[in-house]
């Protein structure tokens, strides 16, 4: 694995040892002295042009548990600010003699490209996506996979639900990826509006079902679900009305309390954050016993401390 800006870049004996060193990684949240020397000496840079809680901060201290040197830079605090291009931006930080980029991009395939100007001037610097446009997110989805595993067992043959604003979400462009590599299946559920154009054609390449009726879903219609993964309806990407009003949405495709007691007591819900409560979820759903929310962020730097040290450790 040269770089990770795809789920396509992994196979699924990669994710299988992604995941168990992660889950080494894991125990040392458990540590009162949580460093590991994996990566000493090594020079991390996030380079974040997005906001972000959950990611960045994982990555930081992903990077710091490895003992890694982690450097944080936004847009705000660049020459980006200035008018800088992202080309120059790139290659001026990597000049210094990094190790690794981690970015995270409003314009999709943002990352692929630094990847290629990097690889011809500058050589192997591993360069992570960390989320660009509406393209993919394939850490969100080794993590949210890994969580699901780790309470479900393998995940060959299980049933997972994706549901909300599909349009504008890279998540669910990674999940589909990595739960089919995974041996599961996938039903992705939503509104028409939020609907990916052109989702038939590739639902049939990839493998997973579609749907606008939420509770059909649920209730079995292809067959037990057994784990559902709820959207944030992505707003600050939306330039019309794709839906009538916030109630209209969450009746129709909201995790609600109605339809979180038609569910096994035992179904696993995630969200990848940050949850939109009342909306696409509701509070009783977010913080039901099931409810694996805080499990993917916590699996979150596991997964990408993992990410980290197969990337940037090498032989060693």
């Amino acid at each position: 694995m040269r770089h990770l800006l795809s789920i396509d870049d992994v196979t699924a004996e990669e994710i299988g040892a992604i995941f168990e060193t992660a889950a080494e990684m894991h125990d040392v949240q458990r540590r009162e002295v949580k460093k590991l020397p994996a990566l000493r000496g090594r020079t991390v840079i996030n380079l974040f042009f997005e906001d972000s809680t959950r990611t960045r901060s994982s990555f930081e201290i992903a990077g710091k548990w490895l003992s890694a040197d982690v450097i944080n830079l936004s847009a705000k605090g660049s020459s980006a600010s200035k008018g800088e291009s992202l080309r120059d931006t790139v290659l001026t930080v990597t000049a210094m003699g990094v190790d690794g980029l981690v970015i995270r991009h409003p314009a999709s395939g943002a990352p692929a490209q630094v990847a290629q100007w990097l690889h011809e001037s500058r050589g192997a610097v591993p360069v992570v996506n960390a989320g660009d446009g509406m393209h993919e997110h394939p850490t969100q989805a080794l993590l949210d996979a890994y969580t699901l595993q780790r309470r479900l067992g393998s995940l060959e043959g299980r049933h997972v639900a994706i549901v909300g604003d599909l349009t504008h979400s890279r998540v669910f462009r990674s999940n589909v990826k990595s739960l089919a590599k995974l041996g599961a299946s996938v039903t992705v559920v939503a509104p028409p509006t939020l609907m990916p154009s052109g989702v038939a054609g590739w639902s049939k390449e990839a493998g997973f079902a579609t749907s606008y009726d939420l509770d059909a879903v649920l209730a079995g219609a292809n067959g037990r679900v057994d784990a559902v993964m709820m959207l944030r309806v992505q707003r600050e990407r939306m330039s019309g009305g794709y839906f009538p009003s916030a109630r209209e949405y969450a009746v129709g495709y909201g995790l609600t309390r109605d339809r979180l007691a038609r569910l096994e007591p035992d179904t696993p819900i995630l969200h990848p954050g940050p949850m939109n409560r009342g909306l696409e979820i509701s509070p009783e759903a977010a913080d039901a016993v099931a409810s694996l929310v805080l499990d993917q962020v916590s699996a979150g730097v596991a997964v990408r401390m993992s990410v980290l040290y197969h990337l940037l450790a090498g032989e060693e």
